[in-house]
């Protein structure tokens, strides 16, 4: 059940150096964010890269990955488009693998649509999907916003399991506070509001940060949850402005060169996203809290003490 997983990992997509998907170096970033922290997965969204993957990619992607976690968490695969048949269609291909337990539907992009327009969208997708749903509300990539009272009203539906909320506290706290049932599970899509979001009652983050930071986000979780509120506020001060320098540039550019200086050999990105040149590498780092060269070097899996 998702309301297990607090740190979502929204997993990256490697690639060799021929641009296509690295699946071993696929299963040792799995294995490493298990070990780390992670207890569910996004593939196929944002963070990895999913406009730049083809149909047959994604679909083989998605059956590789879920043979690779074997059932020990739950996998959401990111299946939304902005054509609201095209996505019916897609989400119940995915259905057909076995270890696939949810489908993330973003809000429909470049077209536009108003507040009933969307919310005909995911009502038709509940009354006809074969997984259940977790809507993807992120206006500042779609150029529209699922307003908090549709949210609220589409978590009635029964095949609507939850939402990948980016936005503000206040809209985050509404949901929260008017969705309060076991088949409905909220979570920030903002890494800087995994905590915030505890605190509100949020079941956890889906994140990018986790890749790097599973271990300390992790302990940060296990203070608030034995009411250490000192040792969970060190914590999360000490991870915020890693959070946010890791969406300096494009994501995933920033998460992928520091998982390749740590030997995960997750690549390059696909056009029109760019790696990150030496310059932009050392700002990175910098912001990090890392030597000013430091990702053109082997890093430690553990950064919590690196200076």
């Amino acid at each position: 059940m998702l309301t297990r997983s607090q740190i979502i990992t929204a997993i990256v997509t490697p690639f060799t150096a021929e641009g296509q998907i690295d699946y071993p170096a696929l299963e040792k970033l799995t294995e490493h964010l298990l070990q780390s922290g992670t207890q569910g997965f996004v593939i196929g969204g944002t963070t990895g890269e999913t406009p730049t993957l083809t149909h047959q990619e994604k679909l083989t992607l998605y059956q590789k990955f879920a043979q690779i976690v074997a059932g020990r968490v739950p996998v959401i695969a990111g299946c939304g488009t902005n054509a609201t048949q095209a996505t019916l269609e897609f989400i119940n291909e995915v259905a057909k693998i076995t270890g696939i337990d949810y489908a993330l539907a973003v809000v429909p992009y470049y077209n536009k649509p108003d507040q009933a327009g969307i919310r005909a969208h995911f009502e038709y997708l509940a009354k006809k999907a074969e997984l259940p749903l977790i809507m993807y509300n992120i206006p500042s990539r779609t150029g529209v916003k699922l307003d908090k009272e549709v949210i609220v009203d589409l978590a009635k539906l029964d095949n609507i399991a939850g939402v990948k909320q980016c936005g503000s506290l206040d809209e985050l706290a509404y949901i929260i506070e008017n969705t309060r049932n076991e088949a409905f599970s909220v979570f920030t899509g903002e890494d800087a509001q995994a905590l915030a979001a505890k605190k509100l009652g949020a079941v956890g983050v889906i994140s990018v940060a986790a890749h790097i930071y599973g271990e300390q986000m992790t302990q940060m979780y296990q203070a608030f949850a034995k009411a250490d509120q000192s040792k969970a506020k060190a914590l999360e001060q000490w991870l915020l402005p890693k959070m946010q320098a890791l969406f300096m540039y494009p994501s995933p550019a920033p998460v992928k060169a520091v998982l390749n200086a740590q030997g995960f050999a997750v690549g390059g990105l696909r056009l029109p996203l760019l790696a990150l040149n030496e310059a932009q590498q050392q700002e990175l780092a910098s912001r990090l809290g890392l030597a000013k060269n430091a990702l053109s070097k082997r890093l430690p899996l553990d950064l919590g003490e690196t200076k």
